[in-house]
C-alpha cells in the first residue's frame, strides 16, 4: 500500500509545481521499466495526479532504472524540447544522470521542475544542491517489518489485509535533513 501513498505524494508535489491554468507546459517522463507495475503504477498515478492540469508529454524513455539510460533519455528529451518545463523520474537512479544532462544544456535549476521517487542513489545529494526538487521515499524497514508481520498472520491463518501502508515522504529541501 505505500506505493499508493507515494504516488498521491509525487502527485501533489509536481501538481503545485506545474502553474494551474498554464496550457502546453512540456513535461518528460523517465521511465523505470516499462512492463514493471510497481515503476508503471508510479508514472500513471503522477499523471492522474495531475488532474485538470494540462500538460504536454513529449518525451518518455525507458531508464531501467540507471544512471547511464538517465543521462542519454534526459539529453534526448531535452534536446528535442528546449523548452521542457519538468522531469519526473519513476525511480532515484536515473536523476543523478538526468541532473548531469540539465547542467550540461545550462538550464537553471529553477527553470525546470524535477522530482524523483525512491530517494536513493544521488537524490538527497540533487535535493540539497537545487538540482533536484524532491523525490518520494519509502521506508524500508518498516516493509520489513510489516511484511513479516503479514506472514506470520497468514502462516496463523489469520486474516491479512490486500495492501498494506507502509508509508512514504516527500523529501523536499525543507525537509531533507530527516531523511538523510
Amino acid at each position: 500500500m505505500a506505493r499508493f501513498e507515494a504516488f498521491r505524494l509525487s502527485r501533489e508535489k509536481a501538481y503545485f509545481r506545474l502553474q494551474v491554468g498554464r496550457l502546453g507546459d512540456k513535461i518528460g517522463i523517465l521511465q523505470g521499466v516499462p512492463g514493471v507495475p510497481a515503476l508503471d503504477d508510479r508514472v500513471t498515478g503522477m499523471m492522474e495526479g495531475l488532474g485538470d492540469v494540462k500538460v504536454d508529454v513529449v518525451g518518455k524513455g525507458a531508464t531501467n532504472c540507471t544512471l547511464e539510460l538517465g543521462t542519454s533519455v534526459t539529453e534526448d528529451i531535452l534536446t528535442a524540447n528546449p523548452d521542457l518545463k519538468a522531469i519526473y523520474s519513476a525511480c532515484g537512479p536515473p536523476i543523478p544522470g538526468a541532473v548531469k544532462s540539465i547542467s550540461n544544456s545550462g538550464i537553471a535549476n529553477d527553470n525546470l521542475i524535477v522530482v524523483g521517487f525512491d530517494a536513493c542513489c544521488g537524490e538527497i545529494e540533487a535535493i540539497k544542491s537545487g538540482a533536484e526538487d524532491a523525490s518520494v521515499a519509502q521506508f524500508p524497514a518498516k516493509m520489513g517489518e510489516l511484511g513479516i508481520d503479514t506472514v506470520v498472520k497468514a502462516i496463523r491463518g489469520e486474516p491479512v489485509e490486500a495492501n498494506v501502508d507502509t508509508g512514504a515522504g516527500l523529501v523536499t529541501l525543507q525537509n531533507v535533513k530527516d531523511f538523510e
